[in-house]
Formats: C-alpha cells, structure tokens, sequence
C-alpha cells in the first residue's frame, strides 16, 4: 500500500493510501479538498494542480511536454508543480507530500 499525503489549502494534512490507479482519482476518491478532476485524468484541465515536495521531487520526475503545456495556463505554478492526474501510485511514489495548488 502506498501512503500518500495531501497538505489542502485549509492547512489540512490528509494522509490516503492506494494501490493503483492515478493519485488524482486516489484523491478524488478520498474527498481531499481542492482536487476536482474535471477532465477525468486525461490532462485537459489542470484541476488537480499539486505542489510535490522539493526533497520527494525525484520520485515523481519532471512534467511531460503535454501536462507541461497545461501547467504553463496556471497562474500558480512552481518548479514543483505537477498535475497528480499524471501521477500513477506505484511503490516509489510511498511517503510523497503534495500541497494542493490554490
């Protein structure tokens, strides 16, 4: 089971665990504040803008060129940003932090 925490806008830390699927609909799933999914995960819309953790950016990498271009509409982005629709929970993702974008 992999542990991942969201830290919400109201400064809440929620703490879920999945197996598999996207960390959106992980997130979605589990009513965390902020995450809407829209699009349904297939980077469209950017409604589930999250900021990783700078010392757990390694295990989510960088964006690619298409969510990377989603990003780039977002008036809050950071170097941190990414869209956790493109983010699969695997084991490596186990303990990442997220902040979810305002």
């Amino acid at each position: 089971m992999t542990k991942i925490t969201f830290i919400t806008s109201d400064n809440e830390t929620i703490t879920v665990e999945g197996n598999s699927g996207s960390v959106m609909q992980l997130a979605v799933d589990n009513n965390i504040k902020g995450i809407d999914g829209d699009c349904g995960g297939v980077c469209s819309c950017a409604t589930c803008h999250v900021h990783v953790h700078p010392d757990h950016f390694d295990k989510t990498g960088a964006p690619g060129e298409i969510e990377q271009d989603m990003l780039e509409l977002d008036d809050n982005v950071s170097e941190y940003s990414r869209l956790c629709c493109q983010l699969e929970v695997n084991e490596a993702l186990d303990g990442l932090i997220l902040t979810v974008a305002q």
